[in-house]
């Protein structure tokens, strides 16, 4: 019997991985990713720049604001150069307004700066192009300054003593609790970082219910199923269909990964040495910022158990309502509370920031199908320890458990089932059926 069990989970692995389709989809994703991961590197070199420098041309018909226009943009940029700014250049220009406009390029643009009785300075800022939003930005706010500081200089006032009455009051925080409080900087790492990485493996559980239930709809359709059910045992069939479908899914998890890992060497290739892309850079100094690096120590292993034996139940669930069915339509029916169910859980990952010590939400995070994305969640944020992810595991291997013992009964009793009757009603029919 066990050969049997081994040579039907070998042959619906390689009917899984060694099938065109399997290749060509790899071959995509990895192509999409590695690009995703490189964008930028890859929008500079069909013709992009981020890096583009904007050559600010300043028309002062007040003789006086240029050098306070120029100062504060340089100070807004941080930076110490008298006429460069990163990616913006401070010229002064004497020529005359129609002739500057008529040679303006792409790349430049024209500050005219006026003064005004009312107002103390206007200005007026004119380009070929739209100017991106940052740029204008800090155009906006160094006339504002520049107007400020002409104000101040005609009334007299000391700019030291506007500056002390204008500055932000110092307001220091203090938690006690600060064990029971997730950190800012943890919840926007929540609600941008968290989400990237469990989507993927949201996918990888809906893709693991449509190939183990399709899989035994599709025999049971075929007929085909009399035949494998006359040589082995129910539980065997069973048990080959959900380690094949897992083992699929796990190595279609990990190639996920090894195309980050090939996209992120890329980029750090074309950046000129083995360091990051500076975005992946930034988002890892947050990480460790906010103690989450440290955390991943213990909520790696944790939440791939987690994951490992939810993918265990999804299938069970998944193997054992699909015996039940006779057509495609009732295989749709039957995952559609299997899909809500993953989709619920998904949802609850990303938004348990929002419900910061909510008990309702850690009660969830013991419950089988929800555990293995919400408690990884909710254990990044400090809002459960590592005892509850632990019960979590528990509680999901005596589902597991219950799944084995009384869903086999049921799927004895539905896999030769072919009556016409509802999907549904055949299911409770078969619950209350006695084991034989």
């Amino acid at each position: 019997m066990k050969n049997k069990f081994w040579f039907l989970t070998k042959v619906s692995l390689k009917r899984k991985v060694g099938s065109k389709w399997f290749v060509v989809v790899n071959v995509l994703l990895a192509i999409a990713i590695i690009a995703l991961v490189n964008i930028n590197s890859i929008i500079t070199y069909f013709g992009g720049d981020f890096n583009q420098e904007t050559e600010v041309l300043v028309k002062d018909t007040t003789n006086r604001a240029y050098d306070v226009f120029q100062a504060n943009i340089m100070a807004d940029n941080n930076t110490d150069t008298e006429e460069e700014t990163g990616k913006i250049t401070v010229q002064s220009i004497v020529d005359d307004e129609e002739t500057i406009k008529e040679n303006l390029q792409n790349d430049q643009v024209l500050v005219i700066l006026n003064e005004d009785d009312n107002q103390y300075l206007s200005a007026q800022i004119i380009s070929n192009e739209k100017i991106d939003t940052l740029t204008y930005q800090m155009l906006v706010q160094s006339l504002n300054q520049t107007k400020t500081a002409l104000a101040l200089e005609d009334h007299q006032i000391d700019p030291a003593v506007l500056s002390d009455i204008s500055r932000p009051i110092t307001v220091e925080r203090l938690v006690l609790n600060a064990d029971n409080n997730a950190d800012e900087n943890t919840n926007l790492i929540m609600s941008t970082v968290f989400p990237t990485i469990i989507l993927p493996f949201f996918m990888l559980t809906i893709f693991l219910v449509q190939m183990v239930g399709g899989e035994i709809c599709e025999e049971k359709t075929t007929k085909s199923m009399e035949i494998i059910i006359s040589n082995v045992s129910p539980q065997v069939h069973l048990g080959s269909k959900i380690l094949a479908s897992n083992l699929f899914v796990l190595l279609q998890g990990f190639l996920l990964v090894l195309y980050v890992v090939i996209g992120l060497a890329i980029g750090g290739i074309f950046a000129g040495g083995s360091s990051l892309p500076g975005e992946i850079a930034n988002v890892l100094t947050e990480l460790g910022a906010t103690g989450l690096m440290d955390k991943l120590v213990y909520l790696i292993p944790l939440a791939l158990i987690l994951l490992i034996l939810s993918f265990i139940a999804y299938s069970l669930v998944a193997g054992i309502l699909a015996s039940m069915t006779t057509n495609m339509e009732d295989f749709q029916q039957i995952q559609t509370p299997i899909m809500l169910l993953s989709l619920a859980g998904y949802y609850l990952a990303i938004m348990a920031g929002m419900f910061e010590g909510s008990p309702l939400l850690r009660i969830l995070s013991y419950v089988p199908f929800l555990s293995c994305l919400v408690s990884p969640s909710l254990l990044m944020m400090g809002q459960i320890g590592i005892i509850d992810v632990i019960i979590a595991i528990v509680v999901l291997i005596i589902f597991i458990a219950f799944l084995v013992k009384y869903g086999l009964k049921i799927y004895k009793v539905g896999i030769l089932n072919y009556s016409n009757e509802k999907v549904w009603k055949r299911f409770a029919k078969a619950v209350k059926t006695k084991d034989v």
